[in-house]
């Protein structure tokens, strides 16, 4: 019979499908992908801040400028004695070195006709720079006796982040020449600069 062959076939085929089981094998690929990111050595510090409390006959900062009220005492026209605490926001996230440099070695007259030939007067002011940074401090003593660059040098073995704060310190009668000498007339200047470097 012509019309029952097709039924067959489709039951011998159907038969066969579910008889035999499928044995599949699963590969699972692997592959590394490495993400890499680079942090460059950075050392930034922030704009100065006055702490408060700690500011003797300082009026303050006028940009990068520390300016003194008042440096000769109205009695006895040697030096008033000035202090401040300035702090710099800062972070180096690398082992490094902060250099605490004066430019001058103390306060000179900006008028270079002053000269210190009178040796009763004061022609130079010395004061005292005390820097704290992380767990490390050091102080650079500007003693006025020469006109030169004067520096100090720490040395970190580790990234800091923090305050880098620096106080710097005129005593009552401070002079290149005698305590409590008289300063001689003029605008008395000095820059000191902050590095954070690699060591």
């Amino acid at each position: 019979m012509p019309g029952r062959a097709p039924r067959m076939l489709l039951a011998a085929a159907a038969g066969l499908f579910w008889a035999a089981p499928v044995s599949a094998q699963t590969r699972v690929a692997v592959r590394a992908m490495p993400v890499l990111g680079n942090a460059p050595q950075v050392c930034t510090l922030a704009g100065a801040r006055l702490n408060a409390g700690q500011v003797v006959n300082i009026a303050g900062t006028d940009g990068d400028t520390l300016r003194i009220i008042q440096l000769t005492d109205s009695t006895t026209l040697g030096a008033r004695a000035a202090s401040v605490t300035v702090a710099f926001s800062g972070v180096c996230n690398f082992p490094h070195r902060v250099r605490l440099e004066s430019q001058n070695n103390g306060l000179f007259p900006v008028d270079g006709r002053i000269t210190g030939s009178t040796p009763a007067f004061t022609s130079a002011v010395p004061y005292r720079a005390t820097l704290a940074w992380g767990n490390a401090t050091t102080s650079l003593d500007a003693n006025a006796k020469l006109r030169q660059l004067a520096q100090q040098l720490i040395t970190l073995g580790e990234p800091v982040a923090g305050d880098l704060t620096l106080r710097i310190e005129i005593q009552q009668g401070a002079s290149n020449v005698a305590v409590g000498a008289p300063l001689l007339a003029g605008t008395y200047a000095d820059t000191i600069r902050i590095y954070l470097e690699p060591q």
